[in-house]
Parts: C-alpha cells; structure tokens; sequence
C-alpha cells in the first residue's frame, strides 16, 4: 500500500512522506529522499506508481501553493524498494496547476460505515495536545475541538468544555481547585479572505467545568507555569515594538519585562514543575532566535538571565518540552542544520542554573513531551518511541516502541501523575494510562 502525507510547515516549505506499507508484516518504509508533501498517489500498474508532489517550499513562489509537480516511478518489485531509495532524478518534473484535494469527507463516510457495520457509532477524536493529573485520580485534557476535558479515575467522561480549535496548553491554577487552558485558532477561509477568530485563554474549574473567567489579552499568546501569577507570552510577531510578557493576579494585568518576539520553532520553553516562570529569550531584538538565553522571572517582575539556551557555542539549538528538577532543569531540543535533522541532532539534556551539563542523552528524533518524578525523566518523541532516562546519570531505564493493541502511536503529550503512574496523550485522540516501569 502507498500512503501519501504532508502539510505546509507554516514557514515556507512543504513536509511529507510516500509511505510503503507492506501488508503482510505492517513493515512501513518511507521512500523518497527527502522531505516532500504528496498530494496525490495513484497505482497506474502492478509497476507503475503516479505521484503529484508539492514544490519543496513557496520562497520567491507565491504560486506554489496552487502547483504540483506530476511524475512516474517504475520498480519491478515495490516491496524490495527500502528507506529513502526513490532517487532525486525521477521527483524531476515541471511545476504545473494542481488541486489540493480534501478527501475527508469520504474518510468521514468510509470510517461512518464501517463502524455502524461493526454495530458502534463513529465520531471524530483527534490529537491531545495536554495531560494533567489530579491528586484525586481524576485526568484533564486538551485536544482538537475540546479546550478541556476532565475523567474520573472510572474511566467516565466528567465534564468537556468545546472550542472550535481546541485546547493546546493546561496549566493548573494556583487554587488547587482551576485549571488554565489556551485555545489554538487557525485563520479560515471565507469567500475571499482569510478570517481568525479571537483568542481564547480561560480557567475553568476541576470539580464541575464552569468557566469561571476568561483573559482578553488582544493578541494569540502562550502560558507560561510557575508562580503564584498568571503569565502570557503574546505571540504577535508582526508588531514593531518588542514584546512584553503578560501577567495577570487579583488587582487586573501587569505588563512584564521585554522578552522579544516569539518563534514556534526557536522559543517554545514549556517547563514543569517550575517553582518560577522561565523563558528562552534572544540576546539581539532584530533576530530574536539567535542567542537565546534560558531566563527567570523574578518575583519583582524582573528577568533574570540564568545561561545560554545551546551550551555548545557554534550550535544553534531549537526550543522544546522542559521540567524542573531541585536547582536544575531538564530540557530537550535539536541541533539546527541546514540539510535538516542529522542523525543524533536530537537530546535531552540537564543543567544546573549556573549551566553547568550534568548528562546529556543524543537521539535522532525530537522530543514532543517531558515530565520527571525526581527519579526518572520520561520522554516522548516523534517517531512514536518513549523512553525512561535516570535523572542522576542520563543513562536509558527502559525504551518501548508505543503501540496500543499492536498499532504503533505516537505521543503528543505525557505527565506524571500524583499517583506515581505516566499519563500520555496520542496522535490519535486518546488518553493512556501506564504504571511506572522498574
């Protein structure tokens, strides 16, 4: 079977795959050479595979969006095809008008009638993008189309609160008895233009799901946990004037110290279990994604630099998932290069608040979540693969490939629990339980 993904990275190149999978064994090989998104895959023959590929980005072609490049690959054995082995040379082909085609209202059908054959009722559930637990058992989420949604240690669903996006962030509020969450918004096309809906930061509270108030920063932002305040990030990089941080307590908003414009791809910082808010900031207002620096913010409103983000002066390093662990903190990230990813450009890594390196630990994938119980620091990544690092050493606990009833997943989120057990989000909409492992 030949599957074809991809997506607009939201800069400037198109990102996917042509999957191989071979039905006997469940064996997936991804067979072009790079990273391309497929907007078409049609078998022509037993031999003959048809692909329509994105161009590889849109600079200085603001056609690319509406073009596809259409061409043939022949192989006498598609099952003897291995890991990127479709070369270069036969992707060659002229840009010309394609379609974007949007076949999910025939997935919709097709999954519609093979649940009601099964005798279930089929509805959409998609990435969860959050997991906190409670100290009662009870496990809050935020997901696609959901801001928040709350489960009793049964199992039953307690309570949802719907948003048209969808919850990205949940952080517990500093009541004990509240929760934080942050919607995603997507602009949406309407007629002519392109319409985003206004930004949606609420608390909600744990036992019944009330909204109890909603923040009206005026711009898209991000939560930053630690502290007895509640602090935004704006991520409004179209203004001129350097960005500020938020912060919200009982006599109303606070603008906070100058943190520079905000990058998806340089700052996101997001640190458990912080006793105080951190921020990765840029040392140059005109590039804020150079330079960074892991800093807090002080109870006097004040920010504080603590040590560069990369401690490897001529690496450029990319944000990711971080938790606090006594005067250190733990972070992930990778390894900027310009052919992308390399093999072991990815880490995990511990540093005292002086930046000291206490261990380090190299892999070939990013992570997507981290959170630690003092003992282990727990690791999700991409590829689908979770791993158990010691906090002391950084050497491998245990490794698992995750699969939930012989399908392979992948995880989006993960938190450790009060009661000891890792919480993890997936791809796919649902919401795992596991005991810790030896």
């Amino acid at each position: 079977m030949a599957v074809g993904t991809g997506r607009y990275d939201g800069g400037y190149s198109f990102e996917g795959e042509l999957l191989l999978i071979h039905l006997d064994s469940g064996d997936v090989v991804s067979a072009l050479p790079y990273l391309r998104e497929v907007l078409g895959v049609e078998w022509s023959s037993e031999t003959a595979l048809r692909l329509v590929l994105t161009p590889c980005d849109d600079w200085e072609n603001p056609q690319a969006h509406k073009q596809g490049h259409a061409v043939v690959v022949a192989r006498s054995d598609w099952g003897a095809v291995g890991q990127g082995m479709i070369g270069a040379e036969e992707l060659a082909a002229l840009a010309e008008p394609a379609v974007q085609p949007d076949h999910s209202a025939e997935a919709r059908r097709i999954l519609t009638d093979l649940a009601a054959s099964a005798g279930r009722q089929w509805s959409v559930r998609r990435r969860v993008w959050a997991v906190e637990g409670t100290a009662d058992g009870r496990v809050l989420a935020a997901l696609d189309g959901i801001l928040a949604e709350s489960w009793l240690p049964s199992g039953d669903l307690q309570w949802v609160v719907e948003d048209e996006g969808g919850g990205r962030q949940l952080v517990l509020a500093s009541d004990g008895a509240s929760v934080w969450a942050n919607a995603e918004r997507r602009s949406l096309r309407k007629g002519k233009r392109w319409e985003t809906s206004a930004p949606r930061v609420a608390r909600i509270a744990v036992d019944s799901g009330q909204v109890l108030e909603t923040l009206s920063p005026g711009v898209f932002t991000v939560l930053v946990a630690g502290g007895q305040r509640t602090i935004l990030r704006p991520l409004d990089g179209r203004r001129k004037q350097p960005e500020r941080l938020m912060m919200f307590d009982l006599d109303g908003p606070v603008s906070g110290p100058e943190v520079g414009h905000f990058d998806v791809f340089n700052h996101p910082f997001a640190v458990r279990r912080a006793s105080r808010p951190y921020v990765l900031v840029g040392t140059d207002p005109d590039n804020p994604h150079r330079d960074k620096w892991v800093t807090a913010l002080d109870p006097d409103g004040t920010l504080r630099r603590l040590f560069p983000h990369s401690w490897v002066p001529a690496e450029h390093h990319f944000g990711g998932p971080a938790a606090e662990i006594g005067q250190s903190l733990v972070y992930a990230g990778a390894v900027h290069h310009g052919h992308g990813l390399q093999p072991g450009g990815a880490y995990v890594v511990r540093r005292s608040l002086n930046g000291s390196v206490q261990w380090q630990h190299r892999t070939d994938h990013p992570a997507t979540a981290l959170d630690t119980d003092g003992h282990g620091v727990y690791v999700a990544y991409n590829s689908g693969a979770l791993t158990a690092l010691d906090a002391n050493d950084g050497s491998v606990r245990w490794h698992t490939e995750l699969e939930i009833d012989g399908a392979p997943t992948t995880a989006l989120s993960l938190a450790v629990a009060p009661q000891g057990h890792l919480l993890i989000g997936t791809v796919d909409g649902r919401i795992l339980e596991c005991p810790p492992q030896p």
